[in-house]
């Protein structure tokens, strides 16, 4: 290989000969010379911008009419007909180290055979195509982090992931040698027929090969759930428990993890001003401590407003953030957070330190707290709940919540679901795999558990209101500092966990969901039947349980509050 300086004084580096044509392939950019495009397989590509920062990947995603300019200084970009993941659409490769490994009733498989043709045409899509290419690390403990590239179609997919994943230090990148190669191509399709897969749009990861395929989807997030996925499936091997959970820590360094799906409250509860932030999404837990896989935060911007989340809010007013699908005024490029006529699930992407009370490093020690979200659509748990370790381990395998609009293709609105773990999705293995190395966790250093409903009170969705965020909050920061331990507690007759009386601060009442409803009839007849669907839920985990969990199941009683 050799180099010049283009125009603009920027190493350009002229790869292989191209298969055809004799034509060039131009390397824009730093990268490892030693390990370009061709050892993922492509050839014949026209050009790969590879390691462009935010100003550069911001002219990019202009001059291709990918994004436009909102006030502020965000970079606003739409993803069509996918405004939320495609989970059917993922695939596992099945071979001999995957095949009593996976956890195949949660993931669907293509044939090593199907996978090769899958590649060979996504290869051969790019011919001719310029594309993008960032150097980064998924987890911030080097013990334990991937390698991981990431070519992308669009610019602003460049940012996204740059964004969202560890930056490494400029003088790592010309080193840097990948184990774990993503190829985001939104313009490839799929074929059903020809590939094994159920649609056009294919999410395709081989773990042996450590490749992951992304195509006919321009939803940014399959690329960092990708990650998160492969984390997820090497990392218990190593003792270490994946965890779909945002995570900060107190003054005195005490740890509190939150478990939950999008749309629970994970990145809007850990943004607390108070607390230092570690990670919004994904993280860790080693026996050294905690640490983030990410380097950036992907939230939800529905209704958000200054007054309430600050800290969020303010990133969406600052130059290197990308907004999804947010609606803005044609005029004056001022978004509308409220407007919610393309998708519920807009979203912000921006890196970590733009909370100013964000971790420098993405790491802590083991936490103190472990709080569990759910989203009620049935409006009958409480606001928060002390949970025994066996109830905490019935519920984490539960994982019930309620999928939020937007948050999934074709979800429009809130529906009750189980989703194991906080995110079944994104769990390869079953689900035991995961609880075992918690429970170990919990009991190893005596673990304080809470079950906090962001839901609904007052009624199911469509009567009821959402559950006032600052009633969460108030009740949050009592659990953190210790003072909730000192409360007086119930035992909920339907759930069997201990609820406060009484709260500072909190309005009495809604600690009684039973109070807050206007038909006493309809709570007793709902909360029953949610009773019956974690029993139908939880049976395919009890031969995988001790008694204890199982006898932690919620059991409806006849008395009435």
């Amino acid at each position: 290989m050799w180099d010049r300086q283009d125009a603009a004084g920027e190493d350009v580096s002229r790869g292989a000969v191209a298969a055809e044509g004799g034509r060039f392939v131009e390397n824009v950019g730093v990268f490892n010379g030693a390990v370009g495009a061709e050892a993922s397989g492509f050839r014949g590509l026209k050009r790969v911008y590879w390691n462009f920062e935010t100003p550069r990947l911001y002219e990019e995603a202009l001059r291709r009419n990918e994004a436009q300019l909102v006030r502020g200084g965000a970079l606003l970009a739409e993803t069509g007909v996918h405004t939320g993941r495609s989970p059917k659409d993922k695939f596992v490769v099945r071979d001999a180290s995957t095949e009593n490994e996976v956890w195949w009733d949660n993931n669907g498989a293509i044939s090593p055979d199907q996978f090769k043709t899958l590649l060979d045409d996504f290869l051969a899509h790019a011919q001719g195509k310029e594309l993008f290419a960032q150097d980064l690390y998924g987890g911030a403990d080097p013990a334990h982090r991937v390698k991981a590239r990431v070519f992308t179609e669009y610019a602003w997919h460049s940012l996204f992931i740059r964004n969202l994943l560890i930056r490494p230090e400029r003088a790592e990148v010309p080193g840097f040698a990948p184990e774990l190669t993503i190829i985001d191509l939104p313009s490839f399709k799929a074929d059903p027929a020809r590939h094994g897969v159920r649609s056009e749009t294919v999410i395709a990861i081989d773990f042996s090969r450590k490749i992951v395929l992304i195509g006919g989807t321009s939803y940014a997030g399959e690329m960092k759930k990708s990650v998160f996925t492969y984390l997820n499936y090497v990392l218990p091997a190593a003792g270490v428990m994946p965890m779909h959970c945002s995570a900060n820590s107190g003054g005195d360094g005490d740890v509190a993890i939150f478990f939950g799906l999008s749309g629970t409250g994970k990145t809007t509860l850990s943004a607390d001003p108070q607390r230092t932030l570690i990670g919004d999404d994904e993280h860790g837990w080693a026996p050294t401590g905690v640490f983030n896989f990410e380097g950036g935060c992907y939230a939800k911007t529905v209704r958000l407003s200054r007054e309430a989340e600050p800290e969020i809010y303010a990133t969406t007013e600052r130059f290197g953030t990308v907004l999804e699908n947010v609606i803005v005024d044609p005029l004056t490029r001022e978004p509308d957070f409220d407007d919610i006529s393309k998708t519920e699930n807009t979203r912000c992407a921006y890196p970590l330190d733009f909370i100013p009370n964000a971790s420098k490093t993405g790491r802590a020690g083991v936490p103190k707290n472990i709080i569990m979200l759910t989203a009620d659509a049935f409006g009958v748990m409480p606001p928060i709940a002390k949970l025994t370790a066996a109830q905490a381990m019935y519920h984490f395998l539960s994982g019930y919540t309620a999928k939020v609009a937007g948050t999934e293709k074709g979800v429009t609105e809130p529906q009750a679901t189980f989703s194991t773990c906080f995110g079944a999705p994104f769990m390869p293995r079953h689900p035991s795999v995961y609880g075992n190395l918690l429970r170990e966790l919990i009991a190893k250093h005596d673990v304080d558990c809470w079950l906090v409903n962001t839901g609904w009170t007052g009624g199911k969705h469509g009567v009821g209101r959402r559950m006032p965020i600052r009633a969460t909050r108030r009740l949050l920061t009592a659990a953190l500092d210790g003072s909730l331990n000192r409360a007086d507690f119930r035992t909920d007759p339907y759930f069997g966990f201990s609820v406060p009386t009484s709260v500072p601060g909190v309005e009495p009442h809604i600690l009684y969901p039973v109070k807050t409803w206007a038909d006493k009839a309809d709570f007793a007849k709902t909360a029953t039947r949610l009773v019956e669907m974690f029993h139908e839920n939880f049976t395919k985990y009890e031969d995988h349980v001790d008694a204890d969990i199982r006898a932690a199941a919620p059991e409806a009683q006849l008395a009435a509050e």
